[in-house]
């Protein structure tokens, strides 16, 4: 379960990024309160897959889907730019989230 948890954090992780984008630097309200409240969710399944998961595990996995997971709404929704680059970047945090899950010890 913790796993799921730590899955759907990063999840969160991603719409709150992305309302934050939408506030305009927090001049949306509507935006900026659903900022807030995303954020409140990923934290709070963080610390639920925290109580099982190594910290170092949690947090990079964490952090790498959330980054992953911005990147590709930046590109599908924002027409942000898909380059070679970026490409591979986006491989190699793949690789570390998946390296990470595979080699934990819970």
């Amino acid at each position: 379960m913790p796993w799921v948890y730590l899955f759907f954090a990063g999840v969160f992780e991603v719409v709150w990024a992305t309302s934050l984008k939408l506030s305009q630097g927090f001049a949306k309200p509507l935006f900026a309160a659903a900022t807030v409240a995303f954020m409140i969710v990923s934290f709070c399944l963080l610390a639920q897959a925290m109580k099982v998961l190594p910290l170092g595990t949690s947090y990079a996995i964490w952090t790498g889907i959330g980054a992953l997971g911005a990147m590709i709404v930046g590109i599908v929704f924002f027409k942000e730019p898909l380059t070679a680059p970026r490409m591979l970047f986006a491989l190699l945090l793949l690789i570390g989230i998946v390296g990470l899950k595979c080699t934990a010890t819970s």
